[in-house]
């Protein structure tokens, strides 16, 4: 899917990437992130977002909440990680790093309320008044006043497949009466997701049906003397999407793939934002007319189409490439024959945390001085060479 846009914008990145699959200093199956450009991505969307007054807290998911992707990004202002999950706030918390939004899109599990309280997260995302009682509880316990934000929806919001919840937005009248009532609560902010999206047709990143939630929901909180709420528009976060937030009246957002440009925005414009990783395998054996190489790192919206095969970026030729997404991806299919051995580079969208992949952090890449600084887990541990 970006391969192209890392071949122009990153070549640096494939070569050395290569580098380090030829000399056996990582293992097939492992995304190689390259630090400077990200922390470089970053810095150009802190610069437009501090002129807009826009908050922005740094998503890991996508890149297998790698906590020194994470370190970097608080050391150049960012106010904080986004952590999608329980598991990704937790992994934060173990790393010191500064929890921003939490509960959103997964609500923290009460048995994990109290640890995740403790560390003050700015503000955490609501589902259901049940949730806002038991962090009330939770904070009470500890004399703290935490700061919530309810997501709201209405009868025509959008909401993907296994992230459906909120508030609607006609109760949100009720709610902020509710929440006033507790004395360790504070209403802080609303939300909806998605709350922008890319239209391929127009070429650039347009507001969702979503918006009309917020919409109402802005104004009812307004009605009820709420002026100076984190507004938090999440989705395609990144240089052009931080104008698009400030255009609609935002004041918060959340960039995930934005750092390593591979938004679909990023695939078919030419964006500040250069790539950021790429994912390494090997060939593995043919089979009939056909080469294989070793899988582990599928993702079914990450639009794999193809793959460089070879040894370096000047030994390589680029092949159709494919995974089968309804069984375990042990393998992906290269198109031709090719050495057992070789190097194989793609560069597709991923949600890495989602995977069984390494992460291999490499800096230096700008200063033309690459170095593999270390290897992780796809869920943020750090590994040991165990080969």
């Amino acid at each position: 899917m970006f391969l192209e846009k890392v071949m122009e914008n990153n070549p640096k990145l494939i070569e050395f990437a290569f580098k380090l699959q030829q000399k056996g200093q990582i293992l097939p199956d492992t995304y190689v992130l390259d630090y400077d450009t990200i922390i470089e991505n970053g810095k150009k969307m802190k610069k437009i977002a501090d002129k807009l007054n826009i908050k922005l807290f740094f998503m890991t998911k996508q890149l297998g909440r790698n906590p020194e992707i994470a370190k970097g990004l608080m050391e150049i202002g960012f106010d904080g990680v986004v952590a999608v999950d329980f598991k990704e706030t937790l992994t934060m918390i173990e790393n010191n790093i500064k929890l921003g939004n939490v509960g959103h899109l997964v609500q923290i599990p009460t048995a994990a309320l109290e640890t995740v309280i403790k560390h003050k997260p700015e503000i955490m995302t609501v589902y259901n008044f049940e949730m806002v009682k038991k962090i009330n509880e939770a904070a009470k316990k500890q004399n703290h006043i935490q700061d919530i934000m309810p997501r709201v929806v209405d009868e025509d919001s959008f909401l993907y497949g296994s992230q459906q919840g909120g508030f609607d937005v006609q109760d949100l009248g009720c709610l902020i009466d509710s929440i006033s009532k507790l004395k360790n609560v504070k209403l802080a902010g609303l939300t909806v997701f998605p709350a922008f999206l890319y239209d391929k047709e127009k070429q650039d990143i347009v507001a969702t049906v979503n918006m009309k939630a917020m919409e109402k929901a802005i104004k009812i909180a307004k009605e009820k003397g709420y002026k100076d709420l984190l507004i938090n528009l999440p989705s395609v976060t990144c240089c052009r999407g931080i104008e698009i937030i400030h255009k609609y009246g935002g004041n918060s957002g959340e960039p995930g793939h934005g750092l390593t440009a591979t938004t679909p925005l990023h695939k078919d414009t030419d964006q500040p934002e250069k790539i950021g990783y790429v994912y390494v395998s090997e060939v593995s054996h043919t089979f009939k007319e056909d080469s294989h190489c070793y899988g582990g790192g599928f993702y079914r919206r990450g639009g794999l189409q193809s793959a460089l095969v070879g040894t370096s970026l000047k030994n390589c030729k680029k092949v159709k490439c494919s995974a089968e997404d309804n069984n375990i991806d042990y393998h992906f299919k290269l198109q031709g024959k090719h050495q057992i051995g070789d190097g194989v580079i793609i560069c597709y969208r991923t949600q890495a945390f989602t995977t069984r992949s390494q992460i291999a952090v490499v800096k230096g890449l700008k200063d033309d001085n690459p170095q593999l600084f270390g290897i992780y887990s796809s869920l943020g541990e750090k590994l040991k060479k165990n080969w």
